[in-house]
């Protein structure tokens, strides 16, 4: 009897459940065989730790991914650390074929003067504080009164929006005690967001947008000469559905009064970061921008004119980034994976070259693929070309010989090494340890803070500590 294919896809994001997924429903005239691997106690990657925990619609998707893994059909090792833990050799040990999609966890790096000041932050590291990352510290500090985001896209709307919220309002989502008391702390007044290019072009999606025009005790401020509308903003309106709604949006705005809110949401249009403003000694005191001006083509370029804003914290949302994986190449500038449409390439100058020198059986999908770009359902399209490629590879007969390609052999191999790793059955002992953590305040979940709380979870132990309690819902 033919054995099955035997698949190994390092990230349980949903890139990686995609691809698992995409896998077992392709055609072809062999079985497969899928194991996930995953560093954190739970998967699910940005879905669980980089959507804002007030974006329940957004979370359902995880509802999607369970459905996925509930068949049985992929099994789940997490709390396993790629590169020490096991490494891409003791993979190919195993397994015909290797995926990678480890995703994006890093900002992006923006190169202005005073960028590394003291309370100059990455949207990325604050994202992962409110989402509790069980890798990140439970302190934040939260004592700036006016306060600068730098982006235009829906990571800069959320940073703002959980800044400028009341912590009463994020109470009923799953934000653990830590989260809720390091808002309930926060001194902010004013936050401010700024985009350099104009209304027409911000990459906000339109949900998203009309949701920060119904936070409670905030007033949208927004300024009219900010607005600016030549040919190209106006065919891009007319052409795009996405970009109509997001204009009106922000035009809706300007008709707004203000209400007399304890806090103000600005929306900065046509302003360039160009430096951040402080010492060392007193940290962040401003922010520089340069007034930018359409360029008829899309684009926007500068006028010279600048402006200074005093700010006590900046935090910057103009991306993420990847980080490189042991015995994998790696583009330092882009922060992928290099690949040839997901077929991971040995140098940087094969990416693009038909005759790339591949590495056998190794596979990328996902951001760490094609960088930090399109939104969660992106991912799908993105994973159908690589395991298309897998399949292919499959079927001429290029993917090595693993040693060992008994599904039992990983599951030695991992207790031998003393990996405590969770399986798919630990995951939902994480989950109903979250869930009955909520539900004597009325809320779905509260979502568990530590690596350690979640392995205990996993194996069934009871919760002690802060772990144990959650703050109530009045």
């Amino acid at each position: 009897m033919t054995r099955p294919l035997r698949v190994a896809i390092v990230g349980a994001g949903p890139a990686g459940i995609y691809a698992a997924d995409l896998l077992t429903k392709a055609e072809r005239d062999f079985d497969v065989s899928i194991d996930l691997f995953e560093r954190l106690p739970a998967p699910f990657g940005l879905v669980r730790y980089g959507v804002a925990p007030d974006h329940p619609r957004i979370k359902g998707i995880i509802n999607a991914l369970i459905k996925v893994l509930d068949r049985g059909d992929i099994r789940l090792f997490a709390n396993v650390d790629y590169g020490t833990d096991i490494t891409r050799e003791d993979l190919q040990k195993h397994y015909d074929a290797v995926i990678f999609s480890t995703g994006c966890f890093d900002d992006a790096p923006l190169n202005i003067p005073g960028i590394d000041l003291p309370r100059s932050y990455g949207a990325a590291d604050f994202v992962n504080w409110y989402d509790s990352h069980p890798a990140v510290s439970q302190e934040w500090p939260l004592e700036a009164e006016k306060v600068a985001v730098i982006g235009n896209g829906n990571v800069a709307l959320d940073v703002a929006r959980v800044l400028a919220k009341q912590a009463d309002d994020m109470l009923p989502t799953e934000i653990p005690d830590h989260v809720y008391e390091g808002l309930k702390k926060s001194k902010v007044t004013d936050v401010h967001v700024f985009g350099r290019r104009g209304p027409a072009q911000a990459k906000f999606t339109p949900l998203e947008l009309r949701e920060l025009g119904h936070v409670p005790d905030v007033d949208i401020i927004v300024y009219p000469e900010d607005y600016e509308f030549d040919e190209a903003s106006m065919k891009a309106i007319h052409s795009n559905n996405q970009i109509k709604q997001v204009t009106k949006t922000l035009t809706d705005f300007t008709l707004r009064e203000p209400t007399g809110a304890s806090r103000r949401l600005h929306l900065h249009f046509l302003h360039a970061p160009v430096e951040v403003l402080g010492d060392e000694e007193n940290g962040v005191t401003g922010l520089r921008t340069e007034r930018q001006e359409l360029d008829g083509n899309g684009g926007v370029r500068g006028t010279g004119v600048t402006t200074d804003w005093p700010m006590d914290a900046v935090y910057r949302a103009v991306g993420y980034f990847g980080s490189a994986l042991d015995q994998l190449p790696f583009d330092d500038a882009k922060g992928v994976i290099p690949n040839h449409e997901g077929r991971v390439v040995d140098a940087l100058s094969q990416v693009e070259a038909p005759e790339a020198t591949v590495l056998p059986g190794v596979y990328a999908t996902g951001w760490i693929k094609r960088g930090p770009v399109g939104l969660i359902g992106h991912t799908k399209g993105d994973a159908l070309e690589t395991i298309t490629h897998l399949i292919e590879d499959k079927v001429a007969g290029t993917l090595p010989t693993p040693e060992a390609p008994d599904e039992d052999a990983i599951v030695t191999f991992l207790r031998d090494k003393g990996v405590d790793f969770v399986d798919w059955e630990g995951y939902h002992r994480i989950e109903a340890a979250e869930k009955a953590l909520g539900a004597p305040q009325g809320r779905e979940r509260v979502k568990l803070a530590t690596h350690e709380a979640m392995v205990d979870a996993a194996r069934g132990a009871a919760l002690v500590g802060a772990d144990a309690a959650a703050p109530a819902v009045d």
